[in-house]
């Protein structure tokens, strides 16, 4: 028979259960008695290299009205540009600026950014709190040598260690600038006041007006944005993090010196991705995720144990002495060269905005043309010679150390053009890849991709500079329309004639022109090449 006495470990558990829940419910009110005070936050203490921060979130609401440029600081007034927001640089201020200067061209990507994409995120900014009394020599702050009788930042701790507690951020005597993530601030300030007034004003680099605006109508009819979705905005929250203008103990030079280094390091320590590195990570732009599929699955170039790799993935140029076929960077601007003309929609709607992911049946669709378009470079010639050799061999001009065959097919630069070219024909002009490549391969053999630094071969002035002996990105659009050219997608005789003219320009070297045969002639004797 069961003892009906009650089990006295479980009435312990439940004892304790009983008063963790209560001291929780003292704990919330506690909270919701200081928080409601408007003029405080809740924060964790934080101690870095000597110096204190205060860790919290604040709605973008508050940020965007609350924080200002750190080109405001009192500190630099004489040279502070109110239409800019920036400080004007010279003999006197360049041992004052703690910033680089905004780039008000980029508050359009960012709004954008933040309003049509769902899944944002901003990281934290760094913050600085400063007080009326720090610019005021004769303040009560500072003592008869200069040193502060105390700091900008006031923190009252609620536990026993000091750790979690509330800081002051009253607007009666706290001001608040960034020192971090003033281009986050301008997108933030940007978006309220899009939500506000239903529209945006563009910027340039330098503040001047654009002639085009961001318009919420625009933003539902384009990205489907809710507008209750938008109206909801203000009250997201941002990780921010303070530290003070001013420590206790420091002289005003001290505490300037201390800010800027703080703003020195934090920017030194935060290194840009690559290009390659971008494309590695991009999960919303539709070239790169194909571009990547490609690069890591498609046998002429993805990584196999008896060859060296044939991918740079981060940078985007290929060294004179590496062993690999093409880099990441390439890669993806040949998918957006060559599918961009089957899927425009890819690309952003405008220069610096961030593209909507495509549909996955889109994305298998891109990655099944690319392959089609990898399979076939990989039956041209050239590229059947890499069973056997190496990339420098056939990528080195002939002048240079040990000699090479100078191949454009292993410079970046003449792939993104050739898949330029065949996406324009393919796409545009409804040629058949088949028999497209049926002429490259034949091209190909008779030498039509090598000796770029031969005046017989067509990227002479093209792709290869003869003056500085070196390849020049700057001829991939003319190389593109003059494969188009010798692949018959050009009869058009005004545009024939333009691209002839471009031609003999290339080959213009110091005022005078060379003929296909190595010779000086007159511009106009320089002609098209056959069709293939």
């Amino acid at each position: 028979m069961k003892d009906s006495k009650s089990d006295p470990t479980a009435d312990i558990a439940r004892e304790y259960q009983e008063r963790e829940t209560k001291d929780k419910q003292v704990l919330a009110l506690l909270l919701e008695k200081f928080l409601e005070k408007k003029d405080r936050i809740l924060v964790q203490k934080t101690e870095m290299g000597g110096t204190e921060a205060y860790v919290g979130s604040v709605s973008l609401e508050w940020f965007a009205g609350r924080v200002h440029f750190a080109s405001g600081l009192p500190l630099f007034q004489n040279k502070y540009n109110s239409e800019t927001d920036n400080i004007e640089i010279d003999a006197d201020s360049i041992d004052e600026i703690q910033q680089r200067p905004l780039d008000w061209s980029r508050q359009a990507p960012l709004v954008q950014y933040l309003s049509a994409r769902k899944n944002h995120k901003f990281p934290p900014v760094l913050v600085v709190i400063n007080q009326s009394w720090v610019d005021d020599p004769k303040a009560a702050e500072w003592n008869s040598e200069g040193i502060a009788t105390k700091s900008t930042t006031d923190f009252t701790p609620l536990d026993k260690d000091g750790k979690v507690g509330l800081l002051n951020i009253s607007e009666d005597n706290v001001t608040i600038y960034a020192l971090d993530g003033q281009h986050r601030l301008m997108g933030v300030q940007g978006l309220m006041e899009l939500i506000k007034t239903g529209k945006l004003q563009r910027y340039k680099k330098d503040k001047t007006a654009d002639d085009s605006f961001i318009k919420i109508d625009d933003l539902i009819e384009q990205y489907q944005v809710d507008s209750a979705y938008l109206q909801s905005l203000p009250k997201e929250k941002i990780g921010i993090e303070f530290i003070c203008a001013v420590a206790s103990g420091e002289t005003r030079t001290q505490a300037r010196r201390r800010v800027r280094s703080i703003f020195v390091h934090v920017n030194l320590m935060a290194a840009p991705l690559t290009k390659g590195q971008l494309v590695q990570l991009n999960e919303d732009d539709g070239f790169a995720i194909v571009a990547r599929k490609i690069a890591t699955n498609h046998p002429l170039l993805a990584q196999q144990p008896e060859r060296k790799p044939r991918v740079n993935w981060n940078s985007a140029t290929v060294a004179a002495n590496s062993t690999v076929l093409t880099t990441l960077q390439a890669i993806q601007d040949m998918s957006e060269r060559y599918l961009g003309q089957k899927f425009p929609h890819w690309k952003p709607l405008e220069k610096g905005l961030i593209p909507m992911r495509p549909e996955d049946n889109e994305i298998e669709e891109g990655i099944d043309e690319f392959k089609k378009l990898f399979d076939s470079l990989a039956s041209l010639p050239s590229y059947k010679i890499l069973e056997h050799e190496d990339t420098p061999q056939l990528r080195r001009f002939s002048f240079e150390k040990d000699g090479g065959e100078g191949n454009m097919l292993f410079r970046p630069i003449a792939q993104v053009a050739l898949a330029q070219a065949l996406g324009i024909l393919v796409f545009k002009k409804g040629f058949s890849l088949t028999d497209i490549f049926k002429k490259l391969r034949k091209f190909d053999q008779q030498g039509g991709f090598s000796g770029m630094e031969y005046p017989q071969s067509l990227w002479y002035g093209v792709l290869y500079d003869p003056n500085k002996k070196r390849i020049q990105v700057a001829g991939r659009d003319l190389a593109a329309k003059l494969l188009i050219y010798i692949l018959g997608g050009i009869k058009d005789r005004m545009e024939s004639a333009e691209l002839r003219k471009a031609l003999a320009d290339a080959r213009t070297i110091e005022n005078q022109t060379i003929s296909f045969d190595g010779k000086f002639v007159e511009p106009q004797a320089v002609g098209l090449p056959p069709i293939l």
